[in-house]
């Protein structure tokens, strides 16, 4: 499998989890947006370096060839696919997490079913 098909793979498989998987539908938000605009800068700057000082470096015929600040086109690919999966995993935590906490407050709330008998108190 080459880098290219790799990447697309990985592209295709977190656009998965986000839209059907999580459903968190991270791809349809201005906020994902604005944020992988702040990540892809940064990953620009970090792969130029990596690459243009070149301590990495990439096969060509495992690449398309096109480069955008010496990395590869492929690189973005994978950056991308890796942002979109973690923040799909992450807000899909936090909305169970929350869902459940939601739960145990309502609960909390009903006052529980009353038997007519006392209930024991703990210690004695």
């Amino acid at each position: 499998m080459t880098y290219t098909v790799a990447a697309l793979v990985g592209v295709a498989a977190a656009v998965g989890v986000d839209l059907l998987l999580t459903r968190t539908r991270l791809l349809l938000t201005r906020t994902f947006w604005v944020a992988y605009a702040i990540v892809l800068f940064f990953q620009l700057v970090v792969n130029g370096l990596l690459t243009g000082l070149r301590i990495v470096r990439y096969d060509p015929a495992q690449i398309l060839g096109p480069r955008l600040a010496f990395a590869p086109v492929e690189d973005l690919l994978f950056g991308f696919a890796m942002i979109l999966f973690t923040l799909s995993l992450w807000v899909s935590a936090g909305r169970r997490d929350a869902r459940r906490r939601a739960a145990a407050g309502a609960d909390a709330a009903q006052p529980a079913p009353s038997s007519g008998r006392p209930t024991p108190r703990a210690g004695r």
